[in-house]
This record gives C-alpha cells, structure tokens and sequence, in this order.
C-alpha cells in the first residue's frame, strides 16, 4: 500500500516541475506520497490530504512534524466521495491512490476541480495486470480500473499516458 521509492521520486519530480499551489492527495496511509507531493509546493502552497482511516493519524503526525512541510498539510479524514465537493476549485495537482472501486466516480469528481492545465496522477491502473483480462466475479476493483481507464481514453478533456512504473501511473492533464 505504500508507494515506494522510485514513485516517491517521481511524484516529488512532477511536484517539483509544476510548482502547484494546490495539491490533493486521496490515500494517504504513512504519509510518504504526501510528502514526496510537498516537497514540490509553491512557496505558500498547500496540500489536502484524505484518508479514510484515522488509525493511521498517529504515524502521519510523527512523519509531518519531523518533515519541512508538515505545515503545508492539511488533513482530512473520511470517505472521500462526501469530503471532496467541500473543496473549492482550483487543483494545480491531484494524486490518487485510494479505494479503486471508487476511481470512476473520483475521476469525475475532480475534472471540474482541476485547473486548466493541471495533472491527475492515478495509482494502481495496470493492476498487476488484471486490467487486460475480464474481470473475475467478486472482482469490484478490477472492473472499476477497467471502467476508469476505458473513460480516461476517450475523453476528449485530457491528455493522457500511462506508465509502466510499478503497478501503472496514469497521467491525465486537463486540457
């Protein structure tokens, strides 16, 4: 469930390479992600964090107070369908790495909450693999990554890649 080193680079790069003011993270879990995203913010950024377990707020505070940004970020616990429309606008960046039965409906969710310009990250969507096969009864994940990346290739809204890096990034930039 952690991202691990390579992704962390890879994340803290793009961060580093758009300067967002604004970033949303969905999936938090140790917190690593998050700061890899953090270390990228403009100089008065800021970066919403959500998860949906709150068991893991102890380990995030020790990993942010020992951090340079811990006072950049901001965080949210909850189920991120209800929490995510409370947020104005305005998403320069946006990782998501949370439950995949619900990327579908997050993708939607947060097209209008991006700005012009800016990148959705997305964890996960290779799914070792399990994407390019039917998906098996009682197989709710796979068949959400299926639905979200046959949608993110034929909108007409953005730009797209996806990467091989670990278990498949896609990089969606909103026209």
């Amino acid at each position: 469930m952690l991202s691990g080193h390579l992704q962390g680079r890879f994340l803290s790069m793009l961060s580093t390479l758009t300067r967002p003011k604004r970033v949303l993270e969905i999936g938090t879990f140790t917190g690593y992600s998050a700061l890899c995203l953090a270390e990228g913010l403009a100089e008065n950024g800021k970066l919403i964090t959500i998860d949906c377990n709150d068991e893991l707020k102890p380990i995030q505070d020790r990993y942010f107070r020992e951090s340079p940004y811990g006072d950049k970020i901001d965080r949210h616990f909850g189920n991120a369908l209800e929490i995510i429309p409370s947020f104005a606008p305005g998403f320069d960046l946006v990782f998501m790495d949370a439950d995949k039965e619900n990327y579908p409906q997050y993708y939607e969710m947060l097209m209008p909450a991006l700005v012009p310009g800016g990148l959705l990250l997305i964890d996960n969507t290779l799914w070792s693999g399990k994407v390019l096969k039917e998906a098996k009864s009682g197989d709710p994940e796979t068949r959400a990554l299926q639905q979200l990346n046959t949608t993110i290739s034929s909108d007409p809204r953005v730009q797209k890649v996806m990467l091989p890096l670990r278990d498949g990034i896609t990089m969606v930039r909103k026209k």
